[in-house]
């Protein structure tokens, strides 16, 4: 796995979400991103990584039940673009 990849999303994702009371070294890369046990992200915030994901990766999800597994956490969607990514990373 590339730790830079995931830092890059770290970032992404403060950025994207407008997570100004959050550095990326806040975010452990196995925390999840939903709910009371992560950084607290809503369904809104799931859209805004979607529309992330297919901006800067060139990858689409559709499936709703696809999108809860890859935006589990940084490290599952570091893997999912790993894998499905047409750039390189």
């Amino acid at each position: 796995m590339s730790q830079e990849l995931i830092e890059k999303l770290k970032v992404q994702i403060i950025e994207t979400l407008n997570l100004e009371d959050l550095e990326p070294s806040d975010i452990d890369a196995n925390d999840p991103l939903f709910g009371d046990d992560g950084i607290g992200l809503d369904s809104i915030d799931a859209l805004e990584l979607i529309v992330l994901m297919n901006k800067e990766y060139n990858i689409q999800i559709a499936d709703p039940e696809e999108g809860k597994n890859v935006f589990y956490s940084i490290q599952t969607m570091a893997s999912y673009i790993q894998a499905n990514s047409l750039f390189p990373s």
